[in-house]
């Protein structure tokens, strides 16, 4: 038997349930498989930064989210001898608490709610990639069938099948690191809006409060290290602050992560995403979020090519974009590792400094919005206007409104010209670009993508050069004057 969709997506853990709830959003009809016969159970991931619940946002489960989850204010840092250092995150990088069988059991509602569903118990045994669509062979309780789909995104795990069989190669090398997850009720555990490292001599130890009452107690340990309360308890009496103590745990493991990042993210119509892509330590709750940054890249870019408003070219910057941001995301959760694993020599050293860089405000304006993944920046090319945002970046303040559809945001600042070359600039496609003018500040632009990173900004005719640019290559209709007015061209080129 031989099905026909427009995208199938392999993996219903969060990444796959938030791209297939994310083309759907689109009008995008998307199988979802998945190989296991029942939901996924548990805490696992449970940190989610502000650039993901802005994606929750645009889904329209970030309500529901909130009530399920647990807000943090803080991160407080607790160094030896006593002193704490409380960061007040700000509500840009706040992230939500929120066990990862209640953020899947979300975004399924969702997808549910938006005409898809998942489908349980179906084994992806063969994918195989033409220049015009993806053969996709499965076994399930319907026997075996043959799927035709215009693409494929292979959201399938860290030991990834499809990654495998397409011969991409996943680079990189085990953390030499044995960690620690514990999580149940501690009794004299410290404030709940905050997210506590206990950075001591003997090594450090992460406590971070749960829905519920409950706390999820990390950390790197020894190989030999008891996975019991017994030594849970030991790690707290030896790097916490004292006074905590065990009252039950649901669950206590040990684990080793990797840091690797697959070779390319696309392999003609299939794209990896999530674990499939990448993975890394779990220092700094990095793992999940990467992924729904992945879908918010991509599900944006798929779904204009598929519609035919963008050029099938435009998806060769998923792989590139991507593949940055893990390369960046790897390199900081590396760094994070050594830093709460020094010995007790240096990590004297570590808490002076962290000392000073706290006086200077740095921990909260540097760091904060570097946990969020805020910083994750892309390498464009391009110039950008004095005192404006550089093209590859990304700020809360140009996201703060979720965009109607996924047209390109020219936003101009200063007066009547600069409006009116705004007009004109958005008339030229105006199935790709929209328009706002802001009276203040200027004159400039900012060119925003759907994605709210940074397409190009400036000032002079270059700059404006530029932009246009980046939009006609982005289109799939080369014929500019297609749905534009007949003197928006000759007004853009002549207005000051």
């Amino acid at each position: 038997m031989t099905d026909r969709t427009d995208v199938v997506v392999v993996g219903a853990g969060p990444v796959g349930l938030a791209a297939a709830c994310a083309l759907w959003h689109r009008g995008v009809r998307a199988r979802l498989l998945e190989a296991q016969p029942t939901p996924q159970r548990g805490s696992r991931a449970v940190q989610l930064h502000a650039p993901t619940l802005r994606v929750f946002r645009e889904l329209g489960i970030l309500a529901e989210a909130e009530k399920r989850g647990l807000r943090i204010h803080a991160n407080e840092y607790h160094l030896a001898g006593g002193r704490t250092l409380r960061i007040e995150l700000g509500v840009n990088n706040e992230p939500l608490m929120l066990p990862q069988e209640d953020t899947c059991d979300l975004l399924e509602r969702r997808l549910e709610q938006l005409g898809g569903r998942v489908e349980r118990g179906v084994t992806v045994t063969e994918v195989r990639a033409h220049d015009d669509q993806v053969t996709v062979d499965t076994e399930g309780p319907a026997g075996a069938v043959r799927i035709e789909a215009d693409w494929v995104i292979a959201a399938d795990g860290v030991r990834s099948p499809i990654r495998e069989q397409l011969g991409i190669g996943f680079t990189g090398a085990p953390v030499p690191v044995d960690f620690l997850i514990a999580e149940g009720r501690v009794e004299g555990r410290p404030a709940d809006d905050a997210v506590h490292y206990f950075l001591g001599l003997a090594g450090s130890v992460v406590f971070a409060s749960l829905p519920a009452g409950r706390v999820r107690v990390s950390g790197a340990v020894s190989p030999d290290h008891p996975l019991t309360a017994g030594g849970v308890q030991r790690l707290l009496d030896e790097r916490g602050p004292g006074g905590l103590r065990v009252a039950s745990l649901d669950r206590v493991n040990g684990f080793h992560s990797q840091e690797r990042i697959a070779e390319r993210l696309r392999e003609g119509r299939v794209l990896l995403a999530g674990d499939a892509a990448h993975t890394h330590s779990p220092i700094g709750g990095q793992g999940l979020n990467l992924g729904i940054q992945d879908v918010h890249n991509l599900a944006w870019k798929l779904a204009g090519v598929i519609d035919g408003r963008f050029t099938p070219g435009l998806l060769d910057s998923y792989d590139t974009e991507r593949r940055q941001a893990a390369g960046q995301i790897v390199h900081n959760t590396h760094r994070f590792l050594r830093v709460f694993t020094l010995p007790p020599a240096a990590a004297q050293v570590r808490n002076t400094a962290w000392s000073a860089l706290e006086s200077l405000g740095l921990l909260r304006r540097w760091f904060a919005p570097l946990l969020a993944g805020w910083r994750v920046r892309y390498a464009t090319e391009g110039p950008a206007g004095r005192g404006l945002p550089r093209p590859g970046t990304r700020s809360p303040h140009w996201t703060a409104a979720p965009l109607p559809d996924d047209r390109y945001r020219l936003v101009t600042f200063g007066g009547r010209s600069l409006r009116l070359r705004g007009v004109a600039f958005a008339a030229l496609r105006p199935a790709l670009v929209r328009h706002a003018h802001v009276g203040r500040g200027g004159p400039g632009f900012v060119l925003l993508r759907p994605d709210g990173y940074v397409a190009a900004s400036g000032t002079s005719p270059g700059h404006w050069a530029h932009a246009e640019r980046l939009v006609a290559a982005s289109a799939a209709d080369p014929d500019p004057s297609r749905g534009a007015g007949t003197t928006a061209p000759l007004l853009w080129r002549n207005t000051l």
